[in-house]
């Protein structure tokens, strides 16, 4: 069984496609169906099914498929280990992330990876959704909430904490507020209700807050609401160093607390590359989020 031929088979069962699995090996559906074809042979039983979705596993498929992983895995550890890059974190890796922490945490953490392993390629993919490990979205990624089914490895990094804000501007011209009562005569700013992803980030239930006036499915779109000056939002602590003018309201009153998880592939746990990149990203999460947490507590 030849490894180039497992790739392509890893490729098309994450992909789900021919199409999909050429862009990622870069090369054409028509040499991809070949390869697959011809692993099909060797093993002589049909990998895939064509279904209205696309291409599924079929039973000896998903029999492969982990024994595939496995030796992708090992081969990924001896290119390492041959490449003299002893030591150091070497390759490319993609992470997944929520876009406020994509956006004011992971830009400065995997600076300083970076910095350590000149060899290493990191690639922060910031969505504001749940990525899909088994599909090789990303080589893991980080989440508000533990997930509760998949093949996956979860391992909590840090909790984070927001408070509601507003920019100065905002709050000199605005009414004041004294009390979570006040909140009813001043314009909200949140997610979109029905894009809301996680039940973590429904943050306005807990704040008696009913209706959001102006919304966005994106962290940094409404923190940036926020700056304008539009109104006020809840917003994470450690943001609020990057956005002069913008302060904490109510921070004895309003307080959530949430957590980030970095979540794994159940088979990369054999990793040392990703279990070492793994460390260095949540000791530089932590003392990231206290740096900026620490800054933001003037914010008030």
């Amino acid at each position: 069984m030849d490894w180039d031929d497992l790739r392509v088979f890893l490729a098309v069962a994450r992909a789900e496609s021919l199409s999909g699995a050429g862009r990622v090996l870069k090369c054409d559906a028509a040499t991809v169906g070949r390869r697959v074809q011809r692993l099909e042979e060797a093993v002589d039983a049909p990998l895939f099914v064509k279904s209205p979705k696309g291409y599924a596993l079929t039973e000896a498929g998903a029999r492969l498929l982990p024994h595939a992983e496995r030796v992708e895995q090992a081969m990924a550890g001896a290119s390492e280990e041959l490449s003299g890059t002893a030591g150091h974190l070497s390759g490319q890796l993609r992470i997944g992330a929520p876009d406020g922490c994509a956006n004011y945490l992971l830009p400065q953490v995997c600076a300083a990876i970076s910095d350590a392993n000149p060899g290493l390629e990191i690639q922060i993919v910031a969505l504001p959704r749940v990525f899909n490990l088994s599909k090789r979205e990303a080589d893991m990624a980080i989440a508000v909430s533990p997930p509760t089914a998949g093949r996956l490895t979860v391992q909590k990094l840090t909790d984070y904490k927001l408070h509601l804000a507003a920019h100065q501007d905002y709050l000199d011209s605005a009414m004041p507020i004294r009390s979570r009562a006040d909140l009813r005569a001043h314009r909200m700013i949140g997610y979109i209700p029905d894009m809301i992803f996680d039940k973590e980030l429904d943050y306005f239930s807990e704040t008696g807050c009913e209706t959001v006036a102006l919304a966005s499915n994106s962290v940094s779109v409404q923190m940036q609401m926020v700056r304008a000056g539009a109104g006020l939002g809840i917003v994470h602590d450690f943001a609020i160093p990057f956005t002069p003018g913008v302060v904490r309201v109510l921070p004895d009153t309003i307080s959530l607390t949430r957590a980030f998880w970095l979540i794994r592939h159940a088979d990369d746990r054999r990793s040392e590359r990703l279990t070492r990149f793994a460390e260095a990203l949540g000791q530089g999460l932590r003392a990231e989020v206290a740096r900026l947490e620490s800054l933001a507590l003037g914010a008030t």
